[in-house]
């Protein structure tokens, strides 16, 4: 595969983890108010804290995000050059200081426990007891 498509696949994966994460704040608080017994399936509610607290860890620290560097390594450090690749951008690149970032990133990180703690996932299934033998 051509880099320059590489580099946009990259960029979408990028935008689906942006977009779990952005629409978990809102799935799970509607979820619980509606009934929907899927927001509180144990593997995604971690799987959304750990999303968004593995950014905050990356911003605390100042690693640059590995989705963004590989994108960028596979355009060769330009811009995107694609519609898709500039679409994306658009939406998921703003020009702030790194600090302003990070203090989002953490304040999202807290509010995705928040939200895990207000409404807590499903207990783990118990095994059910054999069957009778016959």
């Amino acid at each position: 595969m051509p880099a320059p498509l590489l580099a946009d696949a990259i960029v979408l994966l990028h935008l689906a983890y942006v977009g779990f994460v952005a629409l978990g704040y809102a799935a799970v608080p509607l979820g619980a108010a509606l009934g929907w017994g899927w927001v509180r399936h144990r593997w995604l509610r971690r799987a959304h804290v750990a999303a968004i607290a593995l950014v905050a860890l990356e911003g605390l620290v100042g690693v640059i995000c590995p989705l963004t560097w590989l994108e960028a390594a596979l355009r060769g450090g330009s811009t995107p050059g694609s519609f898709v690749g500039r679409l994306v951008h658009a939406v998921l690149f703003y020009d702030l200081p790194p600090w302003a970032f990070t203090l989002a990133y953490v304040a999202l990180a807290l509010a995705a426990w928040a939200l895990y703690r207000w409404v807590p996932p499903a207990p783990a299934p118990r095994n059910a007891p054999p069957p009778p033998a016959r």
